[in-house]
């Protein structure tokens, strides 16, 4: 009896597989046929069934497996992340091409079951629709009028740098790891135009703010919350996930209370920062009772943690790129130090200063290029059916504007894969632009602060170049200094410890 139910199982087991198997071939035959009918695909490998092209593909570091495949396939092709079909555009003239030329097609945002469960679509960065432009319109204007690339931010940031220095100072020369000190120096100034005042860099619940933001950057970037994207299932194995949810709770209550003790003291003639601007706002709207209206709590919340994210992260991992490679090349520091002594001298570089520092700037746009801190782009949708190449690619489809493609297009860039100053200076010595450099991406997606991390670049960098010499520790040399960097949503520069000299 026992060996015909087992039997029994087996075939029906059979059954049901060779049912499925019969359903995806016929899925795959139909699908081809519609699209040869309604316009040519883009070209790519061949996927396996439910696999796609995973075996083929880096989990580690997918976008140099992209650029990889962009050799073969051309500047716009299809990879297939398990069953879901991607668009990949790599190249300077296809990214700049979609971002800019075709923004409304490609300008929806592809909201992965990573990100829906930190933000469940509401916010800015993985938002669409009204949503979407309610609320970087607001955040706009408003962090505009809070000084935003403005001499109010320019006050703000000079003086956290000496906050900044008193920290580096406490290691009198010894080496260090500089993460913590330059997040928390770049969270204090988002914090100061947000919640309109900064943090001391001892308060707990601040650092643990600062460290979880970081974090889930690295874990949602991870090759599990990959898996997780293509696979949900996953979700209940994977520790990366119960990472993310966890601190995504975490953060929920510490803005709930930093909101809420604004929301006491509130005072409709005296804006302290954005939030205080969304909560009357928010009043006036409840007010007049308007229905469907953008300004409600969970909007608050998720538009506040990604200015904070944003905000806090990338640039506060360029900095510390920056730091590094002055650190491996000292030849490229003793020009910068050179220029920084004879343009500026012992008094605080400001913003205008900048025009006067043409090598110096050059550093910092080389590091923004090389450190590559975003390479694959956040994951853009196309909001209808686009014929873009000679290719077409059908609505709601994902698409990788690859930003690594373009920071290291070898038809744009002399010497692609190393750090060169030179890219952006001509041959009397002046600074260039360059219309390859997008490392804050382009068109309706581009990065909002971009003016507020532009400045706080410059300002930091170039004030902690004036009074400090950075070098490796004793012992270790500069050719010991990696540069593959660790990869999350944003690509960090790999552990180490720096020595800050202070110049006499």
């Amino acid at each position: 009896m026992a060996v015909i139910e087992s039997l029994l199982q087996f075939l029906s087991t059979g059954t049901l597989l060779g049912a499925l198997l019969l359903i995806l071939v016929l899925y795959l035959v139909f699908s081809g046929s519609r699209s040869q009918k309604e316009g040519k695909e883009p070209p790519g490998p061949k996927p396996l069934p439910l696999l796609g092209n995973l075996l083929t593909l880096n989990l580690e570091r997918p976008f140099d497996t992209l650029c990889e495949l962009s050799r073969t396939y051309g500047n716009v092709f299809q990879v297939f992340f398990g069953p879901k079909k991607v668009v990949v555009l790599a190249g300077h003239k296809s990214v700049k091409e979609a971002l800019v030329n075709y923004a409304d097609e490609f300008g929806e945002r592809d909201i992965t079951p990573a990100f829906r469960i930190v933000t469940d679509g509401h916010g800015i960065l993985f938002s669409n629709g009204e949503n979407w432009r309610e609320m970087r319109r607001f955040a706009l204007s408003n962090l505009r009028d809070f000084g935003m690339g403005k001499r109010g931010s320019e006050e703000k940031i000079i003086e956290e740098i000496q906050y900044l220095k008193g920290e580096f100072d406490k290691f009198e020369g010894k080496p260090f790891d500089t993460t913590q000190p330059v997040n928390y120096a770049v969270s204090n100034i988002i914090s100061a135009i947000v919640y309109g005042s900064r943090f001391e860099y001892k308060d707990p619940q601040f650092k643990e703010m600062v460290n979880r933001a970081n974090e889930n950057i690295r874990v949602s970037g991870s090759a599990s919350m990959m898996l997780y994207n293509i696979f949900p299932w996953l979700g209940p194995f994977l520790n990366s996930k119960r990472i993310s949810v966890r601190n995504m709770l975490k953060n929920r209550a510490d803005m709930t209370r930093l909101i809420t003790e604004l929301l006491e003291t509130l005072n409709p003639h005296d804006r302290r920062g954005l939030v205080d601007s969304f909560l009357i706002r928010k009043q006036s709207e409840e007010q007049s009772c308007k229905k469907d209206t953008h300004f409600h709590q969970e909007n608050l919340l998720m538009t506040v943690g990604n200015l904070f994210a944003a905000g806090t992260d990338t640039t506060g991992t360029t900095l510390r790129w920056g730091l590094m490679l002055m650190a491996k090349y000292p030849h490229i520091q003793d020009r910068v130090h050179e220029e920084i002594d004879r343009v500026i001298g012992g008094r605080q570089p400001v913003v205008d200063d900048r025009r006067n520092l043409p090598y110096t700037d050059a550093v910092i746009h080389e590091t923004q290029r090389l450190a590559n801190v975003v390479p694959m782009n956040l994951p853009h949708k196309t909001s209808c059916d686009v014929h873009f190449n000679g290719y077409l690619i059908k609505k709601g489809t994902t698409v990788v504007p690859l930003l690594t493609s373009v920071l290291k297009d070898a038809s744009e860039w002399e010497k692609p894969d190393s750090f060169y100053p030179e890219h952006f200076l001509d041959e009397k010595g002046q600074f260039v632009k360059r219309d390859a450099f997008i490392p804050f991406s382009a068109g309706r997606r581009i990065c909002l602060g971009e003016s507020l991390a532009r400045m706080e670049l410059f300002l930091f960098f170039t004030s902690l170049l004036q009074s400090y010499r950075f070098t490796t520790p004793p012992g270790v040399s500069g050719d010991d200094l990696d540069l593959k960097g660790i990869v999350g949503i944003t690509l960090n520069p790999s552990p180490h410890r720096l020595c800050a000299i202070r110049r006499s």
